[in-house]
């Protein structure tokens, strides 16, 4: 079949012609990697994982906001990929011919499409859903990373390319665009903000569904649908990110909450053939994932970001097969087994039915008791530091109060963009809290000041209802200063996320952190698992955990450890009583 011609879309907004060859290099600079071509002896491989599909001049393939059906390998003719908005702006991302495939990583659990794919003439295509797509990257180790590694170099160059995906409107140091950003930033989802103070579009909407301030800010989903100031879960279901729970199905394995313990969980599960249901209330990753370079992670020698390397954990747990349920909230739990299965009641009322349950839910952001506090959280008090926060505070003196990793780490990433950071620690010094190595970094950064031996008393606002002031006192002393502070961050630890674990029997310490192993279990003349809770089938793993190694290692190294347990477990239930 001869060459086509690129093909050409028109912003139906600005007039603007756009071919997708000009496109395809801006959005994708890794353009071998992202689009590999298939040898002929691969496409015969691939022929038994799918089925033969025909679409005429004009079909969609798979359309944006719609659950895609899996992954196309075209054998003849042209498919037009475009991104486009609820706005009705359509971008030209690439066209694909013979021998390439079209998927992204969403396509793994046959979640909602980023992108409208559209036949170009007849076109002739090996349709692989998702369940033998994943099969297939197991199968064929070297062509399943060729394959895995293009999923994922496309979901990226979707988010950097800053087109697609629902349209945020509102100004872009509001609250509401902020908490949003950050959970579709923490998703890994493509999306893109229209300030009504520079943007036509978004003022001309403003004016037509006239919100009060209560309704900001909006955001335009792919199908053109308004929300008006939603929460995550609503801007969610909107998206197709949360998906019904199967009917009568009965997981091997709940896994709640997925930063490191539980996505680590999650995956070695998941490969060894376990069914595995994993929730988080919010995002991916847990605090590891809003760290901004952890620097002591094995085998990373230069550094990596907490979102990097959960996200790599995020999409190999997919890649094996694990349902990822996210944003979803577990309520409560019924340790009753009266059908042999726990059940875990969601947000939307909605029950998870699992032999077993793993309890990888973290801890929260510790609120101290500063004065005002809760007046100005979203609006200047921050508990993470990403570039979202990080933009706010260009030239600015900010106060950063902690004295462990996680503090550090923010520090160092912050004295990039502000002005001045002035880290307040309770303590006298930093050598009992922080690692070596951020000490070290910290003391050589000059616009880090360190501040001893004080902490933050209260917070006052400016007319506009953000923060303006921040008072300090030392402990030292009983008095107090104030500085001109628009920004505060917070990292000064966390608490247990074990309140939906309560009237289940589960043990906790007086701290609320999970009891596990020996602690909590009469021996009985049987081998007690370190990790087993004082209900049988019921594990805990990571900070929830009390005793653990509060590390990202440590917390990875107890997810891998737990799947022996739950086989153990899992293995008795199934063996028939003598």
């Amino acid at each position: 079949m001869s060459e086509q011609p690129p093909s050409s879309t028109v912003d139906p907004a600005t007039g603007i012609r756009t071919d997708s060859t000009t496109a395809a290099a801006v959005l994708f600079p890794r353009h071998a990697q992202t689009f590999p071509a298939l040898t002929p002896q691969e496409i015969a491989r691939m022929r038994a994982f799918g089925e033969l599909r025909r679409y005429s001049h004009g079909e969609k393939l798979f359309e944006t906001g719609k659950p895609g059906p899996g992954m196309f390998v075209i054998l003849s003719g042209h498919v037009a990929i475009t991104q486009r908005d609820g706005l009705g702006h359509v971008t030209p991302v690439i066209d694909q011919g013979p021998g390439q495939f079209l998927a992204e990583i969403g396509q793994l659990s046959g979640r909602a499409a980023l992108v409208d794919g559209t036949a170009e003439g007849e076109v002739e295509t090996l349709l692989i859903p998702p369940e033998r797509l994943r099969a297939l990257l197991v199968a064929e180790a070297e062509l399943g990373e060729r394959i895995m590694r293009a999923l994922i170099l496309r979901r990226v160059s979707l988010i950097q390319g800053g087109v697609g995906g629902p349209v945020l409107i509102g100004p872009s140091n509001s609250a509401g665009v902020i908490r949003l950003q950050g959970f579709l930033t923490r998703n890994g989802y493509p999306h893109h903000l229209l300030d009504p103070a520079k943007d036509r579009d978004a003022d001309e909407l403003i004016a037509r569904y006239s919100p009060s301030p209560e309704d900001c800010p909006l955001v335009v989903a792919t199908d053109g649908t308004v929300l008006r100031n939603p929460t995550e879960s609503e801007l969610a279901r909107a998206l197709g990110m949360i998906r019904p729970i199967p009917r009568d199905k009965i997981y091997d394995v709940a896994i709640v909450g997925s930063g490191p313990a539980g996505l680590s969980t999650a995956v070695y599960a998941a490969s060894e053939g376990l069914s595995v249901a994993a929730c988080d209330a919010r995002a991916f990753g847990g605090q590891a994932g809003a760290s901004a370079r952890i620097e002591n992670y094995l085998g990373f020698p230069t550094g990596i970001s907490g979102l990097a390397l959960t996200g790599r954990a995020y999409n190999q747990a997919q890649k094996f097969g694990a349902e990822m349920m996210i944003p979803v909230e577990v309520r409560s739990m019924d340790c009753s087994r009266a059908d042999g299965a726990f059940g875990l009641t969601l947000d939307d009322g909605e029950v998870l039915r699992a032999k077993s349950v793993v309890v990888a839910s973290g801890a929260r952001y510790r609120r101290p008791a500063i004065e005002n506090l809760d007046r100005f959280e979203g609006r200047g008090v921050w508990y993470w530091a990403s570039p979202i926060e990080a933009r706010l505070c260009a030239e600015q003196d900010i106060v950063l109060v902690g004295g462990g990793n996680s503090a550090g780490q923010a520090a160092v990433f912050l004295s990039s963009h502000a002005r001045r950071v002035h880290m307040v620690i309770r303590g006298g010094g930093l050598g009992a809290s922080m690692s070596r190595y951020l000490i070290e970094r910290i003391e050589a950064t000059d616009n880090i000041e360190l501040v001893f031996n004080t902490e933050v008393v209260g917070l006052e606002g400016a007319d506009d209802g953000s923060l303006a002031r921040v008072r300090l006192r030392s402990r030292l002393s009983p008095e107090e200063s104030t500085m001109e502070i628009r920004n505060l961050f917070l990292f000064v630890g966390a608490d247990p996320a074990t309140g939906w674990l309560e009237g289940c029997g589960v043990m906790v310490d007086r701290g609320g952190f999970v009891v596990t192993g020996a602690e909590c279990k009469k021996y009985d003349g049987q081998q007690v698992s370190a990790l087993e809770t004082s209900v049988s089938g019921v594990f805990a793993v990571g900070d929830v955990r009390a005793g653990s190694v509060k590390r990202v290692g440590g917390a990875i190294g107890e997810g891998a450890q737990v799947v022996a347990a739950l086989h153990g477990f899992l293995g008795d239930t199934a063996r028939p009583a003598l």
